[in-house]
């Protein structure tokens, strides 16, 4: 990357542009370094220009700053020669070799890019010298070369105001912290609007759906010759007038100053709000002096744009506010290569915005704050989250030194709200059947696993499952990534601990790694425990707590896997968990995403429940551990029961029903209770549909039914001294029409 330089009327020029370093010196060390060796050739310089999309301009008190280190290097090097073997004591040549190299990469390496590094380090290397100098075999050697380099070189760096003023916050500093740049170094920025390009021409072809979310046009085109449909967006900000354009420019210029705290990141919603507020007064301010005439309505909608582009994600907040996409992708090489989305009625789609590298580095940022992770060259991929108005999402950034074309993006788009039973039968996923089963096996503790391939929605169903737990017992979640719904779980008024273990992808060392995390779940008390998903050494800590009976509630779990047999083999071969161990698992759970007979649609759907048995010693699928209870028909694409369920022969529902009063040597009554629960959300559904409430299919509704279904059952039970279902139905169902009515 080549940085073209100009000096005119006394303001260095930098271009920039193209740099995957981003064009600041306060966060980039290889910035810095360019812009330090352009002032020691070019000394007549009052002002510093950093230009790449957006012009950074640094005023002559911080020009002057980073000119006195130019300086104090051209001094080292020249003036009085200290880097030099010359300057380095006689007699004491065996340390000549280390001593040299490290001068050498304190002066034309860390002073230009990390001059407040470089002064630390060699404040350290002063500290380690003056230990040596009181040998008595070789202090002499540290003695002369404290004397004769090391004082005489912080001398000259002292004299520079950068190091004078970043002096008293350099307890516990970290070399390659540019935190204390940052607090330094505020340019003036002068941006275009917003970086990503976007094409406002709407393709050539048949528009074959329109819908608005919010303020924001979505057109969905069928192009001719195409399998891929085309997503056009037409965002607000792209509708404004020339002046609403002019303010919010000039606003963005002013807020651009006003950089959001480390502590501000971590709290996105309350960040938006303080942007939002300075936002909206700012620009009613520069509509007063510009003599501009807008409605309230219109400062709050340019608040919300401005917002959008400061404290938000930009066009990927545009995104995550449609929940038809699922999925989101940002290749390399930005500036190139347009945004592609997965649609949930179009699948994959090709969209009109074309974000650019400043897009890029500005996300990379923002996530790297938000997460607390890193993102380099040492870690150059990056797992996260995070939330806009309208939903959440999943995300996975990739640094360049593991995409040569730059910067990438994917992000998995969740619910705003958590996905329930209801809303998945409405979506044909499983039937009501598979959802009464499954409220039953949780209702009474059993261990499972929901297997599948990516972008199955195993983590989907595994938040759905948490939904039937009643909000009596305590729920502890252990993730690496956090993308269950506990936020929302905490709403409906559970008693749920989450805990974030360290990435098996990025590794960030101050971060629990997952099986000592697992093991501080199991500390804290007795627990339903939900593990986001199984990846690595953790799951020999869950099988051995399995094992021995720490656990006494549900727990649940994803894990990649195709097949239940799959999922042995990855537990067992991959993670390394006893054969043995594994029937510790009652059920698993397969999902899957099914193609059409074209290959050009895809649908997910589960696909099969599988329970292990527990007879066996080497392999479940020789030795007949493994039994289906439902498996998927493709010709009535639904779940089907066996024989084994129906007839009342699954190993799992016969160990309930033996430490069960009620249930002992009943199956009869087993599965008419499975059926009771399966008509509660058939019945949902089908009311929510002929009333067009959708809201009945959310969760405040699924927990408040669970509940109510739960509590009528005990009733039924105190009263007449076995569970009725017609009964319970009936009650039931008188108060979900009355729920009904009130929404």
């Amino acid at each position: 990357m080549v940085f073209e330089t100009e000096v005119k009327e006394g303001v260095l020029r930098i271009n920039c542009l193209g740099s995957i370093y981003g064009a600041s010196l306060e966060d980039s060390d290889v910035v810095m370094s360019k812009v330090i060796d352009a002032l020691i050739s070019e000394k007549k310089v009052t002002g510093i220009v950093l230009v790449e999309n957006r012009e950074y301009e640094y005023d002559p008190f911080q020009t002057r700053l980073l000119l006195e280190i130019a300086d104090a290097i051209t001094t080292i090097l020249r003036d009085r020669k200290l880097v030099s073997i010359k300057r380095l004591p006689k007699g004491c040549e065996k340390f000549h070799p280390a001593w040299f190299s490290w001068l050498q990469d304190l002066v034309t390496v860390k002073l230009r890019g990390d001059p407040i590094g470089a002064y630390v380090s060699l404040v350290r290397e002063i500290r380690h010298a003056k230990v040596r100098s009181k040998s008595q075999t070789y202090g002499r050697c540290f003695r002369q070369y404290l004397e004769n380099v090391l004082e005489p070189i912080r001398e000259i760096l002292e004299r520079c105001q950068l190091i004078q003023l970043s002096k008293p916050y350099l307890t516990g500093y970290h070399i390659g912290d540019r935190s204390l740049y940052r607090e330094i170094f505020h340019p003036s920025i002068r941006p275009n609007f917003m970086y990503t390009k976007y094409m406002s021409q709407p393709p050539r072809g048949e528009t074959v759906d329109r819908y608005q979310i919010g303020d924001v046009q979505i057109e969905i085109y069928k192009i001719p010759g195409k399998v891929r449909y085309f997503y056009h967006v037409v965002p607000p900000e792209f509708r404004l007038s020339e002046d609403e354009y002019m303010l919010l420019d000039g606003a963005r210029r002013i807020l651009e100053k006003r950089r959001p705290k480390e502590f501000e990141m971590k709290d996105q919603e309350k960040m938006r709000e303080i942007f939002y507020n300075i936002g909206v007064e700012l620009l009613r301010d520069l509509a007063d002096q510009s003599g501009k005439s807008l409605s309230g309505k219109q400062i709050e909608r340019l608040g919300r744009i401005l917002t959008r582009y400061t404290a938000g994600l930009g066009i990927i907040e545009i995104l995550l506010a449609d929940e038809k996409i699922q999925d989101i992708y940002i290749n390399s090489p930005l500036g190139s290569v347009p945004v592609y989305v997965f649609h949930a009625d179009y699948e994959e789609c090709e969209t009109n915005l074309i974000p650019t590298k400043t897009d890029g580095e500005r996300w990379a940022t923002r996530f790297r704050l938000i997460s607390g992770r890193p993102l380099d060259e040492a870690n150059p991929v990056l797992d996260t989250e995070t939330a806009a108005p309208g939903g959440r999402a999943r995300i996975a950034c990739i640094y360049p030194k593991l995409s040569p074309d730059g910067l990438a993006f994917a992000l998995r788009r969740h619910r705003n709200r958590p996905w329930t039973f209801p809303l998945f039968i409405k979506h044909r996923y499983f039937d009501p059947v598979f959802a009464g089963f499954m409220s039953f096996v949780t209702d009474y503790g059993r261990t499972y696993l929901i297997a599948g391939t990516r972008s199955s929605g195993k983590t989907s169903l595994l938040g759905a499952c948490m939904l039937e737990i009643l909000p009596r017992y305590r729920i502890v979640t252990v993730e690496d990534t956090l993308e269950l719904p506990v936020e929302y779980l905490r709403r409906l008024g559970y008693n749920i601990e989450r805990l974030k273990s360290r990435s098996v992808i990025t590794k960030v060392e101050n971060e629990l790694p997952a099986d000592e995390a697992l093991r501080t779940a199991l500390r804290l008390g007795d627990s339903c425990l939900i593990i986001g998903e199984v990846r690595s050494r953790e799951a020999v800590a869950l099988y051995e707590a399995m094992r021995i009976g720490a656990l006494a509630n549900v727990v649940a779990g994803t894990i990649h896997g195709e097949s239940a047999y799959g999922v042995f083999d990855r537990v067992v071969n991959d993670l390394g968990v006893p054969a043995t161990s594994f029937k510790a698992t009652d059920l698993v759970i397969i999902c899957n995403r099914l193609k059409s007979a074209d290959a050009l649609h895809t649908f997910r759907r589960v696909v099969e429940v599988t329970e292990v048995r527990k007879f066996w010693k080497a392999d479940p699928l020789e030795e007949g551990g493994f039994v289906n209870l439902m498996e998927y028909s493709a010709s009535r694409d639904s779940l089907k029961p066996t024989d084994t369920f129906v007839n009342g022969e699954s190993f799992v529902l016969n160990e309930i029903t033996k430490r069960v009063r009620e249930w002992a040597g009943r199956w009869d009554r087993v599965w008419e209770n499975i059926m009771l629960r399966a008509k509660i959300y058939r019945t949902v559904v089908d009311v929510a549909e002929k009333t067009g409430k959708s809201e009945l299919l959310e969760a405040e509704t699924a927990v408040a039914s669970n509940q109510m279904f739960h509590l009528l059952a005990d009733r039924c039970k105190r009263e007449i001294g076995v569970i009725d279902s017609e009964r319970v139905f009936n009650e039931w169902f008188d108060w979900f029409r009355k729920h009904a009515k009130g929404i």
